[in-house]
């Protein structure tokens, strides 16, 4: 295999960015299929984007925030020219943005450390205000490498050789500006030889593992296997598992985490299993405003979600036959399969093959739906909390504070109102 070729993580495409005054994001809701980017050069753009899945995870959803900021003011702030006017309206913006989703504190910790700086440099003229927001905007894109790279290094210290890893969901390099959280770690932990083989939970009903970590792990080399949620249990019990490694998109000062549905089930599961559960997360994600896991409020979804199965697929290079029948139903544009019974089917072309999105019932109509997006695994199930600061164990009240400690105290930029 030719060097440029071989699988590492360098390959992995990056997840979010500003380019030519616009933000710029790969499209996770059609991965791994299609590798489709979304540019927008609106803050409500970037609130669309966060709200349909296209950006997610905690830290991503911190850049998500301060790009969106940053489109606002290079887009959509040219009429305001006094700096009250241009601050009270970054206000209104940022609580917009912190409303998109509710449960990932970041991406209100992202809004709201923008508007702080705005408001400490709020005596700047006007214009050197704006460049200032737009900076910083760069800098946490920046910054958010940097402490995935350290909680990869902290993590991997933790890891025996040969060590067999359970992750659920995606806390890899998508879910982050770039290289990663819990699969930070693996994906460090692989580069030093200890990985024998990690195992990826498919994370029902959106399927962040089966369509976005085993790509990453895939893509960076790493040895993996895909299995549904409800053989994690299988598994450990055959002692197929040495650690289980998730992400967080809140963790509470006592050290409940709130995480993608099913990871609470997961940590009770290693509980009884005698297998270490460790939680991967930038200080970011550290909500020391919120007490206890059980105040952190739970995202409910669309229960299209749950009642269906959403698909995405290129045609490349399509036969004869397919650019008949094809190019026919397209030849004015995209088209919708009127297909009935809720089911969608939507063709388009694509340079020289065609776009498929789809979405197939698979449950009765009109079945009562709960659709919760993350549960809290309580501090009791974790064995420790990886940060860029270093590793935080219980008791939580006391270790988490610290890893938040900065040169400015708690926080450089308080969370919340």
């Amino acid at each position: 295999m030719a060097e440029a070729n071989k699988p590492r993580i360098e390959n992995i495409p990056r997840t979010i960015w500003w380019e030519d005054g616009r933000v710029r994001m790969i499209d996770q809701s059609r991965l791994p299929l299609v590798g489709d980017i979304v540019e927008c050069d609106t803050y409500e753009g970037v609130c669309w984007a966060v709200q349909r899945l296209v950006v997610r995870g905690a830290p991503a959803l911190g850049v998500a925030a301060a790009l969106a900021i940053a489109a606002w003011v290079t887009n959509q702030s040219g009429d305001i020219q006094d700096n009250g006017t241009f601050l009270a309206e970054l206000d209104r913006v940022v609580s917009e943005i912190a409303e998109a989703r509710p449960t990932a504190v970041n991406l209100e910790w992202g809004a709201r450390r923008m508007f702080a700086l705005a408001l400490q440099n709020a005596d700047l003229p006007l214009e050197e205000l704006r460049k200032l927001v737009v900076q910083e905007a760069l800098n946490m894109q920046a910054e958010d490498e940097e402490r995935n790279r350290l909680i990869g290094k902290n993590g991997a210290e933790l890891l025996a050789e040969e060590s067999r890893i359970l992750t659920h969901c995606n806390a890899g390099s998508l879910a982050t500006a770039y290289f990663g959280t819990a699969v930070g770690v693996i994906f460090t932990a692989h580069e030093q030889g200890k990985i024998a083989h990690v195992w990826v939970d498919e994370t029902r009903p959106v399927l962040q593992g089966a369509r976005l970590t085993a790509w990453e792990l895939m893509v960076a080399g790493v040895p993996c296997a895909l299995i549904t949620d409800n053989m994690a249990a299988w598994v450990m019990a055959q002692g197929m598992v040495d650690a289980i490694i998730v992400g967080a998109d809140r963790i509470a000062a006592n050290g409940d985490v709130a995480n993608k549905i099913g990871t609470y089930g997961l940590s009770a599961l290693a509980k009884a299993h005698n297998i270490p559960f460790y939680v991967a997360a930038p200080t970011s994600t550290i909500d020391l405003n919120m007490s206890v896991g059980g105040a952190i409020p739970i995202e409910e979804r669309a229960e299209e979600e749950i009642t269906g199965i959403a698909f995405s697929s290129v045609i490349e290079s399509p036969p004869a036959e397919v650019v008949s029948a094809f190019g026919a139903l397209t030849e004015n544009g995209a088209y919708d399969v009127p297909i009935g019974r809720g089911h969608q089917l939507h063709i388009a072309r694509k340079g020289d093959g065609y776009q498929i999105d789809g979405w197939a019932r698979v449950a009765p109509l009109n079945v009562p739906v709960y659709n919760p997006a993350f549960d809290i695994t309580p501090f009791e199930n974790v064995t420790a909390i990886i940060t860029e600061r270093g590793v935080a164990r219980a008791p939580f009240e006391e270790s988490l504070p610290l890893m938040c400690l900065g040169s400015g105290g708690i926080h450089e930029i308080p969370m919340g109102d």
